[in-house]
């Protein structure tokens, strides 16, 4: 009942389709199966990234007392649709006195690690796409490409406003980032390994959510991560980078088309990688809900794996958004002191209490 929705058999059945019924050699096999992935994933980016922008901005609306759109299509589900057109007919122009080398590969830098971050979410199991036994290091590695991009782009621009926004979102991603790590640490010595499946299937039993199982020290470590992915992706109260009033657009002033395509398209699903690796880590990801009954816990492994990391996932995307429509920006200096005096002291001390937690036994 445990392997119910075990999506290793469809992968293992399509790999001796291609190569036993249709006998094509290994080169052929995993060239199909990697393009097959490759749009699987572009599909799913895309298709997720239509529906947080939707999402973000009826649950604006809502905080805001409004509606939302609601012309374009039935309940306004067009009006994404119809943005997307719009960008992508929008005319690409490159500034005159800008890098043009830079300013063109900014937004590929950005995207590249974004769609990076995205594949090592856990979807189900056996459908885990970069699954390494050092899986968490990789994700944190590949992620801060995006830094890179960001902080190119507001340079090659040209543009006073932009460079001061990439510095902005450059300090302010850094600085997170040693949060985040911490975090995702003192969850790698609860579970004892960085292998994303592993991460997971360590929490597939009753009571098995990190959360749960490390109480105060995982508790602690889960707000940290929180507020740490909102800075990282660039989210309010943390979005002095983007802050309209004094830097009009940020780093991405000087960008049209789908230059400016990427750069949000990357926010947003940033925001949902953040949001999925909290699922994974702390959630239990594609996990059930186990509580040792043994009459509930079958019905809730009748429910898809995809099911409950999306669940989990857009449970936290819309906690993220709470946050966002509920606190005012920050100043730039009060983001880094909440980092640098706070949370990353927080995060070590929380670290060690884990560490004693686990050296002694004092977890469920």
């Amino acid at each position: 009942m445990e392997h119910i929705f075990d999506f290793s058999i469809v992968t293992k059945w399509f790999d001796e389709l291609l190569r036993v019924t249709l006998g094509l050699n290994s080169f052929w096999t995993i060239l199909i199966e990697c393009v097959l992935v490759g749009l699987l994933i572009l599909t799913a980016y895309a298709v997720i990234a239509m529906v947080l922008i939707f999402m973000e901005r009826k649950v604006c609306a809502y905080f805001q007392c409004r509606i939302g759109p609601v012309r374009v299509g039935p309940w306004g589900l067009l009006q994404v649709v119809a943005d997307v057109l719009k960008m992508l007919i929008k005319e690409i122009f490159f500034v005159d006195k800008a890098d043009k080398l830079l300013y063109a590969i900014a937004p590929f830098l950005v995207i590249i690690g974004s769609v990076g971050a995205f594949c090592f979410l856990p979807w189900n199991r056996g459908a885990e796409i970069l699954d390494f036994n050092v899986g968490i290091f990789l994700l944190t590695a590949i992620s801060s490409i995006g830094v890179v991009g960001i902080f190119l782009a507001g340079w090659a621009s040209n543009n006073k406003y932009s460079v001061v926004s990439a510095m902005r979102a450059a300090v302010q991603m850094i600085s997170y980032e040693m949060s985040l790590c911490l975090c995702l640490i003192t969850a790698v010595i609860l579970t004892g390994t960085m292998q994303v499946s592993g991460i997971v299937e360590s929490q597939a039993g009753p009571w098995g959510w990190l959360i749960v199982r490390g109480h105060i020290p995982a508790i602690i470590a889960f707000v940290v991560f929180i507020i740490a992915g909102n800075a990282e992706a660039n989210r309010g109260p943390f979005d002095m980078a983007e802050a309209e009033s004094e830097l009009t657009a940020g780093h991405h002033t000087e960008y049209s088309g789908m230059g400016f395509g990427y750069f949000y398209l990357a926010e947003f699903l940033n925001m949902f990688i953040i949001a999925g690796i909290a699922a994974m880590v702390f959630l239990g990801g594609w996990a059930p809900v186990q509580i040792g009954v043994e009459g509930f816990d079958t019905v809730m492994q009748y429910i898809p794996g995809i099911v409950w990391f999306m669940g989990k996932a857009f449970f936290i995307v819309w906690l993220m958004m709470w946050i966002k429509w509920t606190f005012p920006r920050l100043r730039i200096d009060q983001i880094l002191k909440l980092e640098w005096k706070y949370l990353m002291p927080l995060a070590l001390l929380n670290l060690v209490l884990m560490t004693v937690v686990v050296a002694f036994g004092l977890h469920w």
